[in-house]
């Protein structure tokens, strides 16, 4: 397993818009409800990252008992493994309903 090193993650918003607009135009099949983007309340995602020795983030995507995609959430060790004894999110707030229509990245 690789250990995760250090890496600028930032994206420039005409990058992340072009990423966002491709996923809705390529994707397979018609993009269903809840397709485009997750909401995580920000405590929450706080207590996951400042679990101790949490490093990073990982998001790994599945479908829910609808068919929906489901991002969750978990805490990556300094060794780059997953923190699957802690805390697991999930449970976010699809977009749509829940979204900025007046984002650049949902346009």
């Amino acid at each position: 397993m690789a250990k995760l090193g250090p890496r600028d993650h930032t994206i420039s918003l005409a990058v992340a818009a072009t990423y966002t607009r491709r996923h809705r135009n390529t994707a397979p099949g018609p993009i269903k409800d809840g397709d485009h983007a997750h909401s995580f309340q920000a405590d929450q995602v706080l207590a996951l990252l400042q679990q101790k020795g949490c490093a990073a983030l990982r998001i790994y995507y599945g479908l829910d008992d609808h068919g929906q995609r489901a991002p969750i959430l978990v805490g990556v060790d300094d060794t780059g493994k997953d923190m699957t004894s802690g805390l697991l999110l999930q449970l976010g707030w699809p977009c749509p309903p829940y979204c900025d229509d007046t984002s650049t990245l949902k346009g």
